[in-house]
């Protein structure tokens, strides 16, 4: 075990709240056709707010949650797919924002898989003994990279945070196992923020799309047969079953998946709580979103195992297990 706790958690969303019934004004679509296949009745749709703005937000409700001070934290990360800019990054001004200047800060991108691979970075900082305290953050401002003409993405997504403050500790709780696994042959079944290549030297200029495009089908069918592996073998690492595990906490891309993914795991879906009626799809803020929601309605409590389940866009997946 890599012995670190989480000291505490929070989570944030726009206040316009866009249901699907809304979405017909936009294109053709309605309730009954979404929510069968998704699960999805409402999602958080910002105004004016960017991904710093919702990052920001959750590390402000942290550090109150805490009693930590900004100045207590060794790093920022945040982990997004859709940041305010390519520079500066959203965990620097993040890190701005919030006063904390003794931390260094930095994003990664893992779509949504974001979740586990910055959590795996974060627990990595602090196994290594050079640093105590980290703050890491998954956000999206997915509505920006949304065609709302599209019926087979818009309806997916939302916006929304979702963080957690880690330190290093004596106590019995922290990492178990993790296993993070990539396919990038198939990588072209999710794709969105394609930029432009305006070299003046070059012959072709591709054109700027910054929108997402997603084979739902081969998303499906790689998530319900990847995901099941990848819990296998992070289970294995930590020397457990699958029954061993009290709560799985798997991104919140679509009910059917994660009905199937627990189907072909063997385990009861009561062991797979979901809120993406509410939020839809917030990729890399979706599983720190549920934990918050989860620990305040005190459905975790110390001692329980948890395992935390990322896949999507890359293609890749990423299991963490966790004795909180």
């Amino acid at each position: 075990m890599e012995n670190m706790n989480i000291k505490a958690t929070a989570r944030a969303v726009p206040e316009r709240v866009v249901s699907n019934d809304q979405l017909s004004t936009l294109m053709d679509t309605n309730d009954e056709w979404i929510y069968p296949r998704t699960g999805i009745h409402n999602r958080h749709v910002v105004d004016h707010e960017n991904t710093s703005d919702l990052a920001t937000t959750v590390a402000k409700k942290l550090l109150e949650k805490s009693g930590w001070a900004a100045s207590d934290l060794d790093f920022v990360i945040v982990a997004t797919m859709s940041p305010d800019a390519l520079s500066p990054h959203t965990a620097a001004i993040v890190q701005g924002q919030i006063g904390a200047n003794n931390a260094f800060a930095f994003d990664i991108n893992a779509a949504c898989s974001g979740f586990v691979y910055g959590l795996s970075v974060a627990s990595a900082f602090l196994s290594s003994g050079r640093y105590q305290k980290g703050l890491f953050i998954g956000a999206e401002v997915l509505s920006k990279l949304v065609d709302w003409q599209d019926r087979t993405v818009s309806v997916l997504f939302g916006d929304g945070a979702g963080g957690l403050l880690l330190e290093k500790t004596a106590e019995p709780v922290g990492l178990l196992a993790e296993e993070l696994q990539a396919f990038g042959e198939d990588g072209q079944a999710i794709q969105a923020g394609r930029f432009a290549n305006k070299n003046a030297f070059a012959g072709e200029i591709s054109p700027l799309d910054p929108y997402f495009h997603q084979a739902g089908r081969d998303v499906y069918r790689f998530a319900t047969k990847e995901v099941p592996k990848t819990l296998a073998k992070a289970l294995d690492k930590a020397g457990l079953t699958a029954d061993d595990v009290d709560l799985y906490l798997a991104h919140q891309a679509n009910y059917r998946i994660i009905e199937s993914i627990a189907k072909n795991f063997g385990q009861s879906l009561d062991k797979f709580p979901t809120n993406m009626t509410e939020y839809g799809n917030t990729s890399a803020a979706s599983t720190a979103m549920l934990l918050d929601e989860l620990l305040e309605a005190g459905q975790i409590k110390p001692g329980m195992t948890i395992a935390f389940v990322g896949f999507g866009g890359g293609l890749a997946t990423g299991v963490q297990i966790w004795r909180v």
